[in-house]
C-alpha cells in the first residue's frame, strides 16, 4: 500500500468536525489530513479540530481564493502517493478510505469515485430534489462516463492530479473539467459503489438563495467547463431520465441564461489569455 492525504477544503463550516470524527474511525488510516483553510477561516475550528483528534495527522495550510484555489495551490506540497478528497458536510463509514483507494493501489485505476448518501430524511423541498438529484448522477449519469463524477468522493494519483492541474476559472465546475480532462487523456477512471459517504445538506434551507448559487457555482460553470472541453454538444443531445420534482422546472428556466453568460465569460477569458 502506499500513502495517502485526505483533502478537506473548508471556509467556517462546524460540520467540518464531524467529518474528521469519520476519518479517526477509518480502517485504513490516512497518512495525512490537510485541512486546506481559507484566510478567512476561523482560527478556533482550526484549533478545536487539532485537539479533538490527536490521533489525526492534521495539517492545516490557508490559501488565499475559494475551494478550487486551495486545492490547486495545494498540489505542490503533497507528497502523499494518492491524494482523495472528502467534503466538510460529508462524514465516511469506516471502510470507505480503503474501498476508495483499493481500484488505484491494485493499478486498475488513476482515479476513483463514489456516491453519497443522505446523513438523514429529508426537512424540505430543496433538500428533497437534491438528495434525487445526486441519486441520478450515480444511478443514471455515472454509468454512462466517470466524468460525472462529483470531486467530493474521489481518489486520484497524485502525479496525476499535477499533470492534469485545477481550473480556477470555473470555480463550481473544475470537478467536472478535471474528469472530462482525465478521461480525454487516457487516464483510467473507476466508480466504486461500496465507497460512499453520508452528505448533509441541512444548509438548504432558502429557496431563493439555493437557485443563486444552483446558477452561479452549477450552471454557469458546468456550460464553461463543456464548451472548453468541446463536449456541450454532446451533452445537449443526452436524453437524461428527469428527475420528478417540481423544482426541475426552475432548474430548468435557469439554463438557457446560464449558458449565455457561460459563452460570454469563456469568450472574455480566451480573449485575455490570446492577449
Amino acid at each position: 500500500m502506499g500513502s495517502v492525504c485526505v483533502e478537506i477544503a473548508v471556509l467556517d463550516d462546524p460540520r467540518l468536525l464531524v467529518a474528521l470524527a469519520s476519518l479517526d474511525a477509518q480502517t485504513r488510516r490516512p497518512d495525512r489530513v490537510l485541512i486546506a483553510g481559507s484566510p478567512r477561516s476561523p482560527d478556533a475550528l482550526f484549533a478545536e479540530a487539532v485537539r479533538r483528534f490527536p490521533r489525526l495527522p492534521i495539517d492545516v495550510v490557508r490559501f488565499p481564493g475559494r475551494a478550487v484555489n486551495a486545492r490547486e495551490g495545494s498540489l505542490a506540497g503533497i507528497a502523499e502517493d494518492t491524494t482523495a478528497f472528502l467534503d466538510s458536510d460529508e462524514s465516511a463509514p469506516p471502510a470507505w478510505l480503503g474501498d476508495l483507494v483499493a481500484p488505484i493501489e491494485a493499478g486498475r485505476a488513476d482515479f476513483t469515485g463514489g456516491p453519497t448518501r443522505p446523513s438523514r430524511p429529508p426537512r424540505g423541498s430543496i433538500e428533497q430534489y437534491v438528495d434525487l438529484l445526486e441519486q441520478s448522477i450515480y444511478d443514471d449519469l455515472v454509468g454512462r462516463s466517470v466524468s460525472y463524477l462529483p470531486l467530493q468522493n474521489t481518489a486520484w494519483r497524485t502525479v496525476a492530479l499535477r499533470r492534469l492541474h485545477f481550473d480556477p476559472t470555473i470555480p463550481g465546475a473544475e470537478d467536472y473539467d478535471l474528469e472530462i480532462r482525465a478521461v480525454h487523456g487516457g487516464y483510467r477512471g473507476e466508480f466504486v459503489r461500496d465507497a460512499w459517504v453520508y452528505h448533509d445538506k441541512s444548509d438548504e434551507t432558502d429557496l431563493f438563495q439555493w437557485m443563486s448559487r444552483r446558477y452561479r457555482l452549477y450552471h454557469v460553470p458546468m456550460a464553461m467547463a463543456l464548451i472548453k472541453n468541446g463536449e456541450l454538444t454532446d451533452r445537449l443531445a443526452e436524453r437524461r431520465r428527469p428527475v420528478r420534482h417540481p423544482l426541475r422546472y426552475l432548474d430548468a428556466v435557469m439554463k438557457p441564461p446560464a449558458l449565455v453568460e457561460a459563452i460570454v465569460r469563456t469568450g472574455r477569458h480566451r480573449s485575455r489569455t490570446a492577449g
